[in-house]
């Protein structure tokens, strides 16, 4: 077993799954999307982006991509939630956060989906 892969993996995997916990809920309902969920989705979010950087591999390259894609969404969300949470009504900012969260989601879905199939196509 090469736990290089193995710690790869479960970043990648434990990206979404945090991303997951936050988005889960009513997306209106700021009591279902907690902001210490969603700090701890970019940080583990981050650190799947940079243990993507040495891959140098085409899907390498994808994965990267959908990383940062998600980066970008879930930051993007802690900034409006940071910068904008005093002065807007909780239900409406919580539907802009959380349809941010859920873009991150999906490339973050993709992200293991290429994992996933790049597993099952190696050959040992």
């Amino acid at each position: 077993m090469n736990l290089e892969k193995v710690i790869f993996g479960f970043f990648i995997v434990l990206a979404m799954t945090l991303n997951f916990g936050f988005f889960l809920g009513d997306i209106d309902n700021p009591s279902h999307h907690h902001v210490y969920e969603l700090y701890a989705a970019i940080v583990v979010s981050l650190i799947a982006t940079v243990l993507k950087f040495g891959d140098r591999t085409h899907v390498g390259a994808i994965l990267l991509s959908t990383s940062l894609a998600a980066d970008l969404q879930l930051i993007t969300a802690a900034i409006l939630w940071a910068a904008v949470g005093n002065s807007m009504d909780d239900t409406s900012l919580t539907v802009y956060i959380v349809s941010l969260s859920g873009g991150a989601l999906m490339a973050n879905f993709v992200s293991v989906i290429l994992l996933i199939a790049e597993t099952i196509g190696q050959r040992r």
